[in-house]
């Protein structure tokens, strides 16, 4: 499952940096309204991915409403930063450890509330 929790935050990311995602603009909007705003064509995200645009907007809001200050940066820093390793966890204000023990448990918060929502 942390492939897949990897390439959403990936593509969410990916989203972020383009603007496609703004926050709050989004909320609640369903495969329907999206299929009905792109007239009946499902976009997925870059390179063939299995996870869906709509994701990103699920994720958006996990990160904003579920993760700790803490958590939230170093996603932010992790995937929407083209920085080098080094300047993202100093960025961060911890170390290379930290950064990636923090990375992991946004990760799994991240995974455990895609799971609720799916649910």
């Amino acid at each position: 499952m942390i492939t897949y929790i990897d390439e959403a935050l990936q593509r969410w990311g990916e989203a972020q940096q383009a603007g496609e995602t703004e926050r709050g603009s989004n909320m609640g909007t369903s495969v329907i309204a999206s299929l009905m705003a792109s007239q009946g064509v499902l976009n997925r995200a870059v390179r063939g991915s299995r996870v869906l645009v709509d994701r990103a907007t699920e994720i958006d809001w996990i990160v904003s409403k579920h993760l700790s200050p803490q958590q939230r940066q170093v996603i932010i820093a992790q995937y929407c930063s083209d920085e080098p390793g080094r300047e993202k966890w100093t960025a961060c204000g911890c170390s290379r450890a930290q950064f990636y023990r923090r990375l992991g448990q946004a990760r799994r918060t991240i995974e455990s509330q895609l799971l609720k929502r799916a649910a």
